[in-house]
This record gives C-alpha cells, structure tokens and sequence, in this order.
C-alpha cells in the first residue's frame, strides 16, 4: 500500500495534489490519446481528477495506476460520443439551405461504415462481433455484454485487443 494513496483517501488535500502533480502528465496523455485536442484533454483532464477524487474512498488497492487510466480513458471516450452527438445535434439545426451539405456528410459516413464493414472480415472472428456492435450499430459495453452472456469487463478487454490489432493491422490509406 502506497502510504500516499492511503493519506490522500483519508481526506488529505496535500496528499490528493501530490498525487495529481505525480500523475497529471500520464493522466494528459491518457486523455489526449482519445480526444486528440490539447483543450479538450486539458478540460478533460480536470474532470477526471475530480471523478478520482470523489472515486479515491471506493479505491481497493488493487493498481492505482490502472485504477486512474480505466477513469481517465472512460470519461475521454464520454466526452468523445458527446462531442459527436452535439455535432450531430448542430448538423440537424442547420437551415435548409445548407441541408445538402448535411447529406454530404451522411454520405460520407456512411462511405467510411461502408469501408470498415469491408475490412471487418481480415479482423479475427473474437473480435469482429465486438467491433461491429460497438463501432457500426453503436451498441453501448452492458448491451454487448448481455448479447454475449458475458461480463463488461470482458467486452471492455475484447474491444481493446480489437483496437490494437486495427492499430497493427490496417492503414490510414485502406480507408480514404
């Protein structure tokens, strides 16, 4: 047991900004892996501080580091869908006269699902019923877990080993 961590959930304002100032680079980074804008990581990162610290009573001891990354990464991908539904939300807003720009834009996303459904037969068949629910038919980690019979935890792991074998298995190129 870290005696800092022990200190900080016992309610010491010192030990909780040691912590942050030990921590806040990786935190960043963790954040800015995701949202990929410096403001955004930055705000980001503010709010998951706070999530750790109100979280710091119910920590368990078992990896800080890994305790605070599955925070961090979580509200990244949080703020992320929100970006994207307040994108899709302007979109819908815009006057008529711009609506062809708007099926334009449908038409592109639909272009790119269209792209990775037909990269998705090279991804490995553990995978590929994970990507597609997650990334194509936007099913959330729980609705994925029910339809398996399996836990979060294992649809969080799947879709992660997903993700590193596109990252080591498919281009930028292939899709544009």
């Amino acid at each position: 047991m870290d005696p800092l961590i022990e200190k900080a959930k016992n309610g010491s304002e010192h030990a909780f900004r040691m912590l942050i100032e030990m921590h806040k680079q990786y935190v960043f980074k963790c954040i800015f892996g995701v949202l990929r804008n410096q403001k955004d990581a930055e705000d980001a990162s503010q709010e998951v501080w706070m999530k750790i610290y109100i979280s710091l009573p119910q920590y368990e001891h078992q990896g800080f580091k890994t305790w605070m990354t599955r925070i961090a990464v979580n509200h990244a991908i949080d703020c992320k869908r929100r970006q994207a539904r307040q994108k899709e939300e302007l979109v819908d807003d815009l006057p008529v006269k711009e609506s062809q720009d708007v099926v334009v834009r449908r038409l592109l996303r639909k272009e790119q699902k269209q792209l990775v459904l037909r990269h998705l037969e090279e991804v490995p068949e553990s995978y590929r019923e994970v990507i597609e629910g997650f990334y194509i038919k936007e099913k959330s980690y729980q609705e994925l877990a029910n339809e398996q019979h399996v836990q979060v935890k294992t649809i969080e792991t799947k879709l992660y080993r997903a993700r590193l074998w596109m990252r080591k298995n498919w281009k930028e190129e292939d899709f544009i």
